[in-house]
């Protein structure tokens, strides 16, 4: 590529705010994220991209609540208005909420194009996941490694994805999460693969430009 087309090429990918939470609950997050998705709407912020670890919560969506299904006794649980079923979130575990404007046609198209942006971070470290046509989210060795579930509101979402990376003992493998028996989701580390929150974060950045046409453009801690 020349100089002038790789100039071209950076002028067209859209900025993205990175919002670096750190270690906090989800009713916290959720609720910046409702304000920043109001302000996206709003034209007032950029595409805004929360990287975020929870303390362990099983996040009911509303395909949950219509189905009568709960957290499972011993889990710490609260509603949500994504789509879906019963989600555990906890130590160990990247989560990503994209509050971008997206371009795409479907709601499907932008799953699959999270999907992509998950398996080609994954690849880096050479992890061939791939996806299950019966389901979203990734797979490995027949086991989902990571979730999505959005909302949207004028095509601007909400909610985003997790990556299962190291998460402790039996607690993900024993929540019959995303309409699944128990035991089909587990993580990364249980099937062999070493990978950081921070690795992760930076293969997802890296690949976010070619995947998404977003780049990062600003970074803030959660208080700045």
């Amino acid at each position: 590529m020349s100089e002038v087309a790789a100039l071209e090429t950076r002028a067209r990918l859209a900025p993205v705010t990175l919002l670096h939470a750190g270690q906090r609950t989800h009713a916290t997050v959720d609720a910046v994220m409702q304000a920043l998705q109001a302000q996206r709407i709003g034209g007032e912020i950029p595409d805004t991209l929360i990287f975020v670890e929870h303390p362990e919560v099983i996040t009911v969506g509303r395909r949950a609540k219509i189905d009568g299904i709960t957290a499972p006794e011993g889990y710490a649980s609260r509603e949500v208005d994504r789509g879906g079923g019963i989600t555990w979130h906890g130590p160990g575990q990247l989560v990503g909420y994209p509050v971008f404007r997206w371009r795409e046609e479907s709601i499907r198209t932008v799953i699959t194009l999270i999907e992509e942006w998950i398996l080609r971070a994954l690849a880096t470290f050479g992890v061939a996941a791939g996806r299950n046509p019966a389901m979203m989210g990734v797979w490995l060795n027949g086991f989902k490694v990571a979730s999505i579930g959005l909302q949207f509101s004028q095509w601007v979402s909400r909610h985003g994805f997790d990556v299962n990376l190291s998460t402790p003992g039996d607690r993900l493998q024993a929540v019959p999460g995303c309409g699944l028996p128990v035991g089909r989701h587990t993580s990364l580390a249980a099937l062999g693969h070493d990978i950081s929150i921070r690795a992760m974060e930076a293969a997802l950045l890296a690949q976010m430009p070619a995947v998404l046409g977003r780049e990062m453009a600003a970074e803030r801690g959660w208080d700045s």
